[in-house]
């Protein structure tokens, strides 16, 4: 699933196509994804225009001129391509490429003369159209915690989230209410660059009156460090070069300076964590 950078960088695409144009036309091409679409959400877009298009942890909110938010989320398989409207007119269909776009779920037109097209094979992604006051009782949004490149989000936050609580780490950083948009990947890269152990309580990282240790103000730095350098990467690697720091990578030697030791695969909740077994403790 696309965890917070990726999410980040596909704004940033569509925000050019998106923000201060209006739909001109919107097609959906079948009466679901995870969930159906709302009532009128055909109708409800046309001629309305993006006011600003800003990201909410893993979820993409477009703020329309109707005062309704468009809410998106990729999914496990979700994705955006942004292609100019007039490339897409007068030509006939080819029969590879209308194969390969046959999980083209919506399309918007939008008077930017881009058109902006979600296509999704597994139909996990989710298409909302909320009114503020539904937007603010969302079952989500409305109980996520801090963005983490945020100023909100410091060690005194992540303290006062984990104080007494006995999760793990890694289990902690996966709940949205401590933190918004940190998924899996992100979560075994931070804790890594801070060289703290999956395995630790979450309770770790606070003094029994609740103010954050050393360890915790190292995390935070991490998290912010590794998810601004995975926005700035570029989406192609050269060959043999991994995004990652122990993402993946087991049985790879462990990237720290002067580290002997060899990434780890373990289990928790459900996922897999790679952590360095020598230098994260």
């Amino acid at each position: 699933m696309p965890e917070l950078p990726e999410v980040e960088r596909v704004r940033r695409r569509l925000q050019p196509a998106l923000t201060g144009a209006c739909f001109d036309r919107v097609v959906i091409n079948r009466g679901d994804l995870r969930q159906p679409f709302p009532t009128g959400f055909v109708r409800r877009l046309r001629r309305q225009t993006v006011r600003a298009l800003t990201r909410r942890g893993k979820y993409l909110l477009a703020e329309l001129s109707s005062g309704d938010t468009l809410v998106m989320h990729l999914g496990m398989s979700g994705r955006f391509r942004v292609e100019p409207t007039q490339s897409l007119k007068g030509h006939p269909p080819d029969p590879d490429t209308s194969l390969e776009n046959r999980h083209d779920h919506v399309v918007f037109t939008m008077s930017s003369g881009m058109t902006v097209i979600f296509s999704d094979p597994r139909r996990f992604g989710i298409m909302d159209l909320l009114s503020a006051e539904r937007l603010a009782h969302h079952t989500s949004l409305g109980r996520m915690g801090p963005e983490p490149l945020s100023r909100a989000f410091d060690a005194d936050r992540l303290a006062s989230r984990c104080a007494n609580r006995q999760i793990t780490l890694k289990v902690a950083l996966l709940d949205q209410q401590v933190v918004a948009g940190i998924g899996n990947i992100y979560a075994s890269e931070a804790l890594h660059l801070a060289r703290l152990s999956p395995f630790r309580p979450a309770s770790a990282l606070a003094t029994a009156a609740g103010t954050p240790r050393p360890s915790c103000q190292r995390l935070v730095h991490a998290i912010k460090s590794v998810l601004r350098r995975a926005i700035s990467l570029k989406d192609s690697q050269r060959d043999g070069e991994s995004r990652f720091r122990v993402y993946d990578r087991e049985g790879k030697r462990c990237p720290t300076s002067g580290c002997r030791g060899t990434i780890e695969r373990i289990w928790q909740a459900g996922r897999s964590t790679f952590y360095c077994p020598v230098c994260q403790r």
